[in-house]
């Protein structure tokens, strides 16, 4: 069978064999609980040492559909679901469209980005997503932090989510230049601007760019409190058919290439999906060097 890659990381024969045990021994405890026990004895931890528990989630179920391990039944419906998947937003009163805002940029003076803490922030940031954003809500993976984008009076403008990169991009990693061992130990250093929405009612031209220059700014800090270390670089991916990317040309980022018509949980060409252009922004001067590195002080940096 060989080595086998699954969320970043190659799993052996004999790791394999190590999960099928855990689950005939622990299985009954339930899948959160395995996945925490499979970075525990498989040393899977972030940066800051904390387990990987995420992305072992995602790992476990995509080793199920390949035929590796059975796990165990769930015992919370949904949970462990597919990557991506897209969930039904909740409907509240207070999603429901708000008065229209027509303006220049410098008239709302300053912007400020909210960070969603709470668990009624959450869902709300996940019904303005649900409802407005032309994907819906789909669940996130890995590492993440979510915004409101708000206007010094209070007003909502927006919404913003970063999460975990994609595993491999072509363009992206060609023109970073780093090699496979590199990019399995750095892929962290980069994070994902998965979702942007400008409310519909919103109609500030100028505001796109300046909530993107705001996020690079304000995120570095924000990324290290809760993870306890700064990212590198920041991408996106922007559907050519629906959009041109001016926003994030304007806010200085870099088109590097486009996808290959795949999604980052899409390992095997099974998928298709719209020809996406590829979007990178370096948050430091030296990210290249910081990328392609495997050394100990790189990796604190």
């Amino acid at each position: 069978m060989g080595l086998m890659r699954y969320r970043g990381r190659e799993f052996s024969e004999v790791e394999i064999s190590r999960i099928r045990a855990l689950i005939t021994e622990e299985g009954s405890l339930g899948r959160a609980h395995l996945s925490r026990r499979v970075c525990e004895e498989l040393s899977w931890r972030r940066l800051d040492g904390r387990l990987k528990d995420m992305a072992c989630r995602v790992a476990l179920l995509q080793m199920e559909r390949a035929g590796h391990i059975t796990l165990p039944v769930a015992l919370r419906p949904g949970w462990m679901g597919r990557p991506g998947a897209r969930l039904a937003a909740p409907r509240t009163l207070l999603g429901e469209p708000g008065a229209e805002v027509s303006c220049r940029v410098d008239e709302l003076r300053t912007i400020f980005l909210e960070p969603v803490v709470s668990k009624s922030e959450g869902l709300y940031w996940r019904e303005l997503i649900g409802r407005y954003h032309y994907l819906g809500y789909k669940t996130l993976v890995g590492a993440q932090l979510r915004y409101l984008i708000r206007a010094e009076s209070g007003v909502l403008l927006g919404c913003l989510g970063f999460s975990a990169a994609a595993w491999k991009s072509a363009a992206r990693d060609q023109w970073i230049g780093w090699n496979g061992p590199e990019r399995e130990k750095n892929l962290e250093r980069i994070v994902d601007n998965s979702r942007f929405l400008i409310l519909p009612w919103i109609r500030v031209k100028g505001l796109a760019s300046k909530a993107l220059a705001l996020a690079a700014r304000v995120l570095p800090a924000h990324w290290e409190r809760t993870y306890g270390y700064r990212p590198l670089l920041l991408e996106t991916f922007v559907e050519v058919e629906r959009f041109q990317g001016t926003c994030y040309r304007a806010a200085n980022w870099i088109c590097v290439g486009q996808t290959q018509g795949r999604s980052k949980y899409d390992r095997h060409h099974q998928h298709a999906k719209p020809i996406k252009n590829i979007w990178l922004y370096p948050l430091v001067k030296d990210f290249r060097r910081r990328l392609c590195s495997i050394s100990p002080e790189m990796r604190s940096a």
